[in-house]
C-alpha cells in the first residue's frame, strides 16, 4: 500500500555561488533518486534548508531544473548552532511510496557525511 514517507539528505556546497549551490543540490537529489528508485510524480513536496553562509541561490532551483515543475518546494535557513557543518544544504522530501520507512536510504554526501551518524548517536 502506498504511504507518504519522509526522505532526508544533506550535502555541502563548495562555495557560496549560484553554480555551487545548484550543483551540490542536484548531486544530492540524483543520489536520493538513484538509491530510492522514485520518480518526480511520487514527490509531494520538498523542504530545503541551508546554513546561513549560503545565500547566493535557492537550492530548490536545482529541483526545478531537474523537472520538478509541479512539486511544492520551500527553502529556508537552518538554526544557527555552534559547531554546525558549514556550507550545508539539507532536504526533506515527502514522497508517496510502497517502501517501509526502514527501507528508505537517506543520503549524506561530501562534508555532510558525518551528520547521519551524529543524529543516530544522539538518539541513543
Amino acid at each position: 500500500m502506498t504511504q507518504m514517507r519522509g526522505l532526508r539528505g544533506a550535502t555541502t556546497a563548495d562555495a557560496n555561488t549560484k553554480e555551487a549551490i545548484v550543483s551540490a543540490t542536484k548531486e544530492l537529489l540524483e543520489a536520493l533518486i538513484r538509491e530510492n528508485d522514485f520518480h518526480v510524480d511520487d514527490v509531494v513536496s520538498a523542504f530545503f534548508t541551508t546554513t546561513t553562509d549560503l545565500t547566493a541561490e535557492f537550492p530548490a532551483v536545482a529541483a526545478r531544473l531537474m523537472g520538478w515543475q509541479y512539486v511544492a518546494l520551500m527553502c529556508g535557513h537552518e538554526m544557527v548552532v555552534p559547531d554546525a557543518t558549514p556550507m550545508c544544504i539539507r532536504v526533506l522530501i515527502h514522497l508517496n511510496t510502497e517502501k517501509r520507512p526502514q527501507d528508505l536510504k537517506f543520503q549524506y554526501l561530501k562534508g555532510a557525511k558525518h551528520l547521519r551518524s551524529r543524529g543516530t548517536e544522539q538518539a541513543k
